[in-house]
């Protein structure tokens, strides 16, 4: 199922598809597939080429790690997530590599990283949904995070599924339309809450 971005200005294409389905067919995700999508995280910006992002993944053809990695989900998650064939849990270096001193910068470049795998996913005909309901305390116990790195997500990655297989309370939510605010709500000039001069086509030049 495609619900393509009502968008206020025209965009690319690849990111007016994306979106975060629960429904995920249980076909796995070819290799290569999966080697790209990581491979797009890998050249995404970081302050000072840090790259303070890392990414734990399961498949379900390793059953142990991917019950694991379920596990930690909050059973709200676990009830759509089950069907999807990849979960990975993102983890971002709070620390800079060269002293250890903080990297206010880290779960910003964490999330770019992420950002390129989701467009890639979406270039490969793969869905993915980012879900913040899991236990971080749990995560870190399970799979020995070191110190400095901080659990952040866990994404289903896989195939669409049909919207049928959902258990029926998340059902009416797959068929929502989307919605986002608009860009004067969020892009400011001269000062803060004031919607940006470039937004008005009528004052373009």
């Amino acid at each position: 199922m495609e619900k393509l971005a009502d968008t206020q200005i025209p965009i690319h294409d690849l990111i007016r598809r994306r979106w975060s389905p629960r429904a995920f067919s249980e076909r796995p995700v070819e290799s290569e597939k999966l080697r790209s999508v990581l491979e797009a995280a890998r050249w995404a910006p970081s302050s000072r080429n840090e790259q303070p992002w890392a990414y734990l993944v399961a498949t379900r053809e390793d059953s142990e790690g991917y019950e694991a990695l379920l596990g930690v989900l909050m059973p709200m998650n676990q009830a759509w997530a089950n069907k999807a064939p990849v979960l990975i849990l993102t983890l971002a270096h709070t620390q800079l590599q060269k002293d250890g001193t903080p990297n206010r910068h880290g779960f910003f470049d964490a999330g770019q990283a992420t950002a390129n795998m989701l467009i890639q996913a979406t270039s490969l005909g793969l869905a993915t949904h980012q879900m913040g309901g899991f236990d971080v305390e749990a995560a870190r116990q399970r799979f020995h995070v070191p110190s400095g790195w901080e659990p952040v997500s866990v994404m289903a990655l896989g195939y669409p599924g049909e919207v049928e297989s959902l258990p029926d309370q998340f059902r009416e939510r797959e068929l929502e339309q989307r919605r986002r605010k608009p860009l004067e709500e969020f892009v400011f000039s001269g000062t803060w809450g004031h919607p940006a001069s470039i937004l008005d086509p009528s004052g373009s030049k």
